[in-house]
């Protein structure tokens, strides 16, 4: 590719018929022939390693500085730049698709996952972009991040394109906003699930966390969103584009569910629109699966898909693993894992299993190391004011010791509240509770939900609780 087909709609530069052999914003990557963008990040600046690229063989240096290079090209913002030369590079594959975005703290996944299914119901041939795993019609291909890095994110969307994908949901993530990795683009419908508090370890405040969410708005053709939730006033103020609004049960919402009633293995309710309205029967409990379908179906049927397909598909639509996610024991007791790692998603699946359970509710969690430190009671506060019984643990404690993690945990659970046991090993954890469940009981797992690994000071273990309940049900056999 020339530097000026790269460099198309960023920047002018002398010897823009210049070959160029690849492009990367890692240095270590660099070889003869490529060009290196310098882009600052949190804690290393790209700058730095300029003079490296270039001896490595760079045949051009992005900057937004003078770093000493001889091929050098400076423009404003070297993190806006990059998404836009992955586009060139790619051949602006997003050109070729449809794109749908969803954030918000919670329910990005499941929303996506039944976006998918409606459109597919429909005879598209859907890509999907997330946390769990990337997806090109049933092909599974593995996912590094929420919102993959521009050029990984450019890469997948021309091969989505190549595979004969017309549409693309994907889960855009604050940190993905704030950081420009779609900048660019031009979303066909943009959904907003919820906002409550998480990643204020990197935002800092809710306002800046808010503001990342909010700039997927400015890049759409049409905004769908949550009327229930008390950030939707300010999303919205100032948006030129149609707006799409559901709700639980407010009249003036576009969409809204009505006659809500739950089972203990989904919910029913009417979805109900502009002159149309059908019975949905959802096979996944929970009043936010309520939401996570109104946000699906909203957006589905802004893009023109047809009520009575929407209503019909979201019948038969499956659970996402680790969301809500019945784990099979065969005993009189049940398992549930759940991603849940925030205090509002656990608040969420704590009642909504609490309304399902024939006994106790078990609840076992534990904090994210390295994270935002300010909701760790708060996680505490929610479980055990809906629990019976808590087992405190680790989940990913990183670098942070997991007692220190815990105590935190434990101020946020009243002194003559709620009993509870603290059982720093997760393993260890899961399988006390497998031992010491009672008839009717349920035990929900929060907070490592699709993860299978867990993240130690010293690196990162292999860890699959549906494997570690196996294991303690086959010990406690006969018991």
């Amino acid at each position: 590719m020339k530097l000026s087909e790269l460099m198309k709609g960023i920047s002018l530069a002398e010897g823009c018929d210049r070959e160029i052999a690849g492009i990367t914003c890692d240095s270590r990557r660099v070889a003869e022939g490529w060009v290196f963008v310098c882009i600052k990040g949190a804690n290393v600046d790209g700058h730095r390693f300029a003079a490296q690229a270039e001896k490595a063989g760079a045949a051009v240096i992005v900057a937004e500085k003078d770093t000493g290079c001889v091929g050098q090209l400076i423009v404003p913002s070297t993190r806006a730049a990059w998404p836009n030369m992955c586009a060139n590079w790619f051949g602006e594959p997003a050109q070729h698709l449809h794109l749908v975005g969803v954030t918000g703290t919670n329910g990005k996944t499941s929303t996506t996952y039944m976006l998918k299914a409606l459109l597919e119901s429909c005879s598209h041939k859907v890509g999907l972009i997330g946390t769990i795993q990337n997806m090109i019609g049933d092909r599974v291909l593995p996912s590094g991040h929420t919102t993959p890095d521009p050029y990984d994110l450019q890469s997948m969307l021309a091969l989505m394109v190549a595979e004969g994908c017309t549409y693309t949901v994907m889960e855009v993530s604050s940190h993905a906003l704030d950081q420009d990795r779609v900048g660019g683009l031009v979303f066909d419908s943009a959904v907003f699930t919820n906002l409550t508090q998480d990643h204020l370890d990197y935002h800092k405040t809710m306002e800046n966390y808010f503001e990342s969410k909010k700039k997927l708005f400015r890049q759409c053709r049409k905004a769908v969103v949550n009327l229930d939730d008390p950030s939707t006033e300010t999303l919205i103020s100032g948006l030129t584009c149609p707006i799409v609004t559901y709700s639980s049960h407010l009249n003036e919402a576009t969409y809204t569910a009505r006659n809500i009633r739950p089972r203990p293995d989904g919910v029913d309710f009417e979805l109900v629109g502009i002159g149309e309205i059908g019975r949905v029967r959802l096979p996944i409990p929970g009043d936010f699966s309520v939401y996570n379908s109104l946000a699906a179906a909203s957006c589905a049927l802004s893009l023109g898909l047809p009520f009575e397909k929407v209503v019909q598909t979201l019948a038969q639509v499956k659970g996402v693993k680790g969301r809500a996610e019945i784990v099979p024991t065969e005993r009189d007791f049940t398992v549930v894992i759940d991603y849940a790692h925030t205090p509002d998603g656990l608040e969420k699946i704590c009642e909504t299993m609490k309304k399902c359970s024939r006994g106790r509710l078990v609840t076992l969690f534990g904090c994210g190391g390295d994270r935002d430190r300010t909701k760790r009671p708060l996680m505490g506060a929610a479980a055990a004011a809906l629990s019976d019984f808590l087992i405190i643990t680790s989940d990913n404690p990183r670098t942070e010791n997991p007692n220190a993690i815990i105590d935190e945990i434990l101020t946020g659970i009243p002194v003559k509240g709620t009993p509870y046991k603290v059982i720093v090993n997760r393993v260890e954890a899961i399988h006390w509770a497998i031992a010491n469940a009672q008839p009717g009981d349920t035990i929900l797992l929060a907070g490592k939900g699709h993860e299978t690994y867990q993240i130690l000071a010293d690196g990162c273990i292999h860890l699959d609780e549906r494997e570690i309940v196996a294991d303690a049900l086959r010990q406690t056999a006969g018991q």
